[in-house]
Order: structure tokens, then sequence, then C-alpha cells
């Protein structure tokens, strides 16, 4: 037997007897990623005895130039992040914000228009200004909203499912063809987010098919279903990997199996698992190959994972069961809109537990009790004031105040 000493990755601890003989020694300075030993896989951070001065790869997302209006996108050698101009916020400065909160118990508000916000509740909240206390014991989730935000869940990360995991759940399809098209069910990534390389699990729907894929750090693995069978109500999945080898059954489909390219046999993900949608769904933050465009629309239930062949199966979460937080999810079968009543012609829109009134031409307010007044920006035709000239609601119509230099009916001559 032979016994050998430590290896050392990208450089040696020198001493002053290594420079003397051999000269002065450069370490190597760039970036090294799966790093295998006789074919075994070892974890360059998770397994090393020591080190110094080491940090994550530098990834140039900004060279992407991620950020939307007028953001500026602000990297260093671990995250990067939009500094968004004012008025704006969201991952990539995609959403406007809105100046006034009126929604409580941490609810994302977002303006519906200049003076009327929706609230989009968090988990186990409702009503209009989700003040509302749900209990979900079923959650049913709407996909993305026309906000642009998804509905979802997120528990803690799922501990050991580097070599082994196996999953059951079922769902519920929501009653309309978007439903089947393009949908996240659930996802889980290294970081969180879709840089090229990393690895992820996810589950979704795709042109009626579930699509089951992985990436172990060498490349993606995918399984897709054959068409589901919509006469059935509630459908079955069970879905698992072994090292390299992952298989996928679907209701009372045949067993699909499926192995990763490459070497590597560890799922190496740290973020939290999200069920349904996304926090910030933005499909370029998924993982390329994977970018569901919507959220998941339906009821997904009885989620249960183990991570051994000797466990019992347990929900997700810590502790089990609980999520760490969500948005938009309602109790399935369960209507908000019922509690609801839209006055003047409006109508109730829901959305998992958010909840709002879209009002008809002239009217606004939360419950559309509330009229537009003939020179508020909502008004359908504008006013016509030019130039500056201040709109003065009149009780037929308006009259326009001109500023100095300015003349006529609305202001338009100099």
């Amino acid at each position: 037997q032979i016994t050998f000493g430590s290896i050392f990755l990208g450089n040696v601890p020198v001493h002053e007897e290594v420079h003397r003989c051999a000269g002065q020694i450069h370490g190597y300075k760039g970036c090294i990623r799966d790093f295998q030993v006789n074919n075994k896989e070892l974890f360059i951070i998770d397994e090393a005895l020591g080190g110094r001065n080491v940090e994550n790869c530098n990834v140039p997302i900004c060279d992407y130039h991620p950020c939307h209006n007028g953001g500026i996108c602000t990297s260093d050698a671990e995250n990067w992040f939009c500094e968004c101009p004012k008025l704006y916020s969201g991952k990539l400065c995609q959403f406007a914000t809105c100046d006034e909160n009126p929604c409580g118990n941490g609810a994302t508000c977002f303006p519906k228009s200049r003076r009327d916000a929706v609230c989009l509740c968090p988990y186990g909240r409702s009503g209009i200004l989700c003040s509302d206390a749900i209990n979900i014991s079923q959650p049913s989730f709407s996909g993305t909203d026309v906000f642009g935000y998804t509905s979802f869940l997120a528990y803690s990360t799922i501990p050991d499912i580097t070599f082994y995991y196996e999953f059951h759940l079922k769902f519920q399809l929501a009653n309309h063809h978007s439903a089947l098209q393009d949908n996240l069910i659930f996802f889980t990534g290294q970081k969180g987010q879709g840089l090229n390389g990393d690895d992820f699990l996810e589950l979704g729907l795709r042109n009626g098919r579930v699509v089951y894929s992985y990436n172990l750090g060498s490349g993606t693995a995918t399984i897709i279903s054959k068409p589901l069978d919509l006469t059935l109500n509630i459908h079955v999945i069970h879905l698992g990997r072994y090292l390299q080898k992952g298989w996928l059954k679907v209701d009372d489909q045949k067993n699909k199996t499926v192995t990763s390219p490459g070497r590597l046999v560890g799922l190496n993900v740290f973020s939290q698992f999200y069920l349904g949608g996304y926090h910030e769904y933005t499909p370029e933050l998924l993982p390329k190959g994977s970018r569901f465009k919507n959220g998941f629309q339906g009821c997904i239930f009885d989620v249960q994972v183990r991570t051994s062949t000797n466990q019992e199966f347990k929900s997700p979460g810590t502790p089990e069961g609980h999520p760490n937080s969500g948005r938009s999810v309602g109790q399935c079968k369960d209507s908000p809109c019922s509690l609801i009543k839209c006055r003047n012609g409006g109508k109730c829109i829901e959305g998992g537990s958010t909840v709002y009134c879209e009002c008809l031409t002239g009217w606004k307010g939360a419950f559309c009790t509330e009229t537009v007044s003939v020179c508020e920006p909502e008004h359908n035709p504008p006013h016509l004031c030019k130039q500056g000239g201040t709109c003065v609601p009149l009780p037929n119509g308006y009259t326009c105040h001109c500023p100095l230099g300015t003349t006529g009916t609305y202001c338009e001559q100099g």
C-alpha cells in the first residue's frame, strides 16, 4: 500500500526552500470546475480541507445587459443585480412601483393605474388588501398574471438530494388551453437562477406532455411523457434519479428512463424548492432549455419526496409541509371573488388568493365606486389642454387655464 499526500488544486503552499530550488512559482489563475479523480467527482469547495484566495467564478452576466427601463447592471465575483431608477423595481427593473403602498402583510403592490393598485397576496393571505387569513391544504396556482408575476410557493432546500431522490405528486389542471402549453410545475437550481452549466432539477408541462429535466453539470437529461389523458380529473406523477439515471412515470403510462450525458453523478443544488412558479418569474433567469414561459395553472397537492430508499416519503419544507414564502396561492376550488362585489359593471378578477375589480371606463377605486374626473389621466378620452395648461373640471366638460404666453381653448396658441 502506498499513501499519497494531499492533492493541491490551483497552487501549492510555497516555502522558502521551494523558491530557491525552482525559482518563482505562479499559481493557476482562472476557473476550475467538474474536478474528478478516478472517475469520482470531488466537490471543489465542499470537500476541500483548506485553501486561500479562492472565490466563485465571475460570470459576466452584465455583458448581456439584462436590466430594463434604464436600470444599471452591477456585478461582483459572486452575484449581480440591477440598480433600478425611480418608479421601477424587480430583479431586472421590469416592474413599475407603487408610490403609496396600501397593501398589507408583505403583499406585492402593483399599480393598476396611476391611482389604483392591485395587491398580490403572500402565502396565507387573501382579499383586496391581503388582510384576510386563509388556510391552504391544497394550493391552487394561477400561472402568470397580467402584471408579469407568477403564483408560487418556495420551500427550504431539500437536503441530501445529491445522488438519489424520488418525488410523488398529484395535480389538477385549470380548465383552459393555456394550462397545458408551457407551464412550470417545480424547479430547484444551483444558485436559484439559470446560469448556463449550473446544476438544476425541474418539472413542467409543454404542449400537453410532462417534461422532466435535470443537469448534473455535464449536460441536460430530459424525459418527455406521452400526451396527458385529459379525461382524467387528477394526474399522478412519480419521478426519480439515482446517479446519472432518471425515470418518470405519469398516470398509467409506461415508465420512461434516461441517462444524463458526461461523467458527473451528483446534483448540487442550493436554492429553495419552487412549486408552481418562481419568485421573480422571468424565464431568462431559469436554465437554458428549461425556460417555461408561465407558471402552473391549476392545483398541485400531495407533493412528497425522499432521498433514500430507506426513508419514508415526506412533504418538502421546514417544518415539514410549510413553505418559506409564496404569492397569489389560493385554496383549490375556493374563489376569492365569491367574497367581493364589484360595483357599476366592474368585473372581479382572481388569481390564486389575489383578487381585484376591473372597472368599466369612467369608474375607479377598489370596488369601482368612484367616478373618474374628466381631467384625470385615466379619463377616456383624455383632456386636450396643451403646453402646460391646467385642466379644470366643469359641471359639463372642462376648461383649460393657460400658462403665461399661451392662449386658445386648449392653450394651443403662442
